[in-house]
């Protein structure tokens, strides 16, 4: 059974300076959902800040927060809605509604059609 979405917090600041991303994909190493859904993001054009929660306590944190205390990965966060172990087609429709973007003109049409679908009533 897919959970449903969840409001958080912004992300803890990271010590270095970032642009603010629209989807940041929280993984571990050897978790093969998390592979399959970064490959299908990024094929979709989706930019991804993503965050390995073996490697930093604070988005380990975030995870278990949104997670029910447990560390589900792949979590995503958009919009500051969490999606815990979401399909792809899930976060893009997430995407759609609640982070518009606007990718060039000649960015990838995958992306075009997914954000046309997900909007669609």
């Amino acid at each position: 059974m897919k959970e449903q979405p969840r409001a958080v917090s912004s992300p803890p600041e990271r010590a270095e300076p970032t642009v603010s991303p629209q989807v940041v994909l929280y993984w571990r190493p050897g978790c093969a959902f998390c592979g399959m859904l970064r490959r299908n993001l990024q094929r979709a054009g989706v930019t991804l800040d993503e965050r390995n929660i073996w490697d930093d306590p604070d988005a380990a944190a975030v995870v278990r927060s949104v997670a029910g205390g447990s560390e589900t990965v792949p979590t995503v966060i958009v919009a500051g809605q969490a999606l815990v172990n979401p399909p792809a087609n899930q976060v893009l429709a997430h995407l759609g509604r609640n982070a518009p973007i606007h990718p060039p003109a000649s960015g990838p049409r995958l992306l075009h059609r997914l954000l046309r679908r997900a909007k669609a009533p």
